[in-house]
C-alpha cells in the first residue's frame, strides 16, 4: 500500500469518476477529464484524458467570472435558499418510511403475504414525487449553456436530489432492467424504444437520451449529457440507435451517437460529439477498435 499528498490545483477541475493518485497533484486551471488518471507530472493550465493520461488540446472558457469564480453576494443567498430545499426530498423519504410502517402494521398478520405490494406501492409514490419534482423545477431539458451561478444548475441539481435521496432508495435501484425502470425514466422525459434493457439511472438530463429499439444500458452506466469545465453547465443530446450495447460501466459524453448494433466494451468512454459507427465492436478510454 501506497500513502501520499494528493492535490487539486485552483480552478482545476476533476471529471467524474476521475483519478489523482498518491503524490499526484491536478494543477492550477488543469484539466483531468472523465473515467481518466492524473499523470505524474503536469503543468499549469494543462488538460489530460483517458488511462493512461494522454495530454488533451483545450483553452479555458472565458466566461462572466460573476456567474463562474466571484458571484456577488445576492447569488451567494439566492443559492444558499435553493440549497437548504434539499431537506424537502429528505422529509419525503422520511414519511413514506413512516406510512409504509403503520401500513404494515395496520396489515397485522397479513403483513407477511401483502408487504410487497406495500413497498412496490410506496416506490411508485417515490418515484411519482421525483418526477413531479424535476418537471416542476425544471421542465424540459434542452441542449444550452448554463453558469454555475445561475438558477437552471441549482434547480437541476435539486430535481437530481429528489432522484437519488427519493427514487432510487425506494424504487430505481431495486428495478434494473425490468419495464418499472424504463415507465419511471419515461415519466422523467427519456426517449425510450421497444424492447430496451436499462440497469442504469445515470441519465443526468433526462430529456437529451434517446435509447432506440432494443438497446441495452448495463449496469454502472452513464449517458453523461452535461459537461462541467470551467464552470459552465454544457449540456447536449446522447443517442442510442437500434440495437446498440453499452458495457457496464461505460460512459458516453455529450453530443455523441452510438450507432445501430455497435457494441461499447466495459468501461469505455466515448468522446463529446463522436459518432460510432454501425455494426462496429469498440472498448477503452478513450474507445478504439475492439479486436479480440
Amino acid at each position: 500500500m501506497r500513502i501520499g499528498r494528493a492535490e487539486i490545483g485552483r480552478r482545476a477541475f476533476l471529471g467524474n469518476s476521475g483519478m489523482t493518485g498518491p503524490g499526484r497533484s491536478v494543477p492550477d486551471g488543469g484539466l483531468v477529464g472523465v473515467l481518466s488518471a492524473t499523470p505524474k507530472k503536469a503543468k499549469k493550465g494543462t488538460s489530460y484524458l483517458g488511462l493512461p493520461p494522454v495530454k488533451l488540446p483545450r483553452a479555458a472558457a472565458d466566461g462572466d467570472q460573476s456567474r463562474t469564480y466571484e458571484p456577488p453576494a445576492r447569488l451567494l443567498w439566492a443559492r444558499g435558499l435553493v440549497e437548504l430545499c434539499r431537506i424537502v426530498p429528505v422529509f419525503c423519504s422520511a414519511g413514506l418510511a413512516v406510512l409504509t410502517i403503520a401500513a404494515l402494521c395496520a396489515l397485522g398478520a397479513w403483513a407477511p403475504l401483502l408487504s410487497g405490494l406495500v413497498l412496490l406501492a410506496a416506490g411508485g409514490g417515490a418515484a411519482l414525487v421525483s418526477i413531479v419534482a424535476k418537471w416542476a423545477l425544471v421542465g424540459r431539458h434542452r441542449s444550452g449553456e448554463h453558469p454555475l451561478w445561475s438558477s437552471f444548475v441549482w434547480r437541476n441539481e435539486l430535481a437530481d436530489t429528489f432522484v437519488e435521496v427519493l427514487a432510487v432508495p425506494w424504487l430505481a435501484g431495486a428495478v434494473p432492467g425490468t419495464p418499472v425502470m424504463t415507465a419511471w425514466l419515461r415519466g422523467l422525459g427519456t426517449r425510450i424504444g421497444r424492447g430496451v434493457w436499462v440497469e442504469s439511472y445515470w441519465l443526468p438530463e433526462t430529456d437529451l437520451v434517446t435509447l432506440r429499439d432494443a438497446v441495452t444500458v448495463n449496469r454502472g452506466c452513464v449517458l453523461q449529457t452535461h459537461l462541467f469545465h470551467d464552470r459552465i453547465l454544457r449540456t447536449d443530446t446522447v443517442v442510442l440507435r437500434e440495437g446498440a450495447t453499452l458495457g457496464p460501466g461505460g460512459i458516453v459524453l455529450p453530443g455523441s451517437t452510438i450507432g445501430a448494433r455497435t457494441t461499447l466494451g466495459p468501461a469505455s468512454l466515448v468522446m463529446a460529439a463522436e459518432s460510432v459507427p454501425d455494426d462496429t465492436r469498440w472498448l477503452g478510454n478513450p474507445i478504439e477498435a475492439w479486436r479480440p
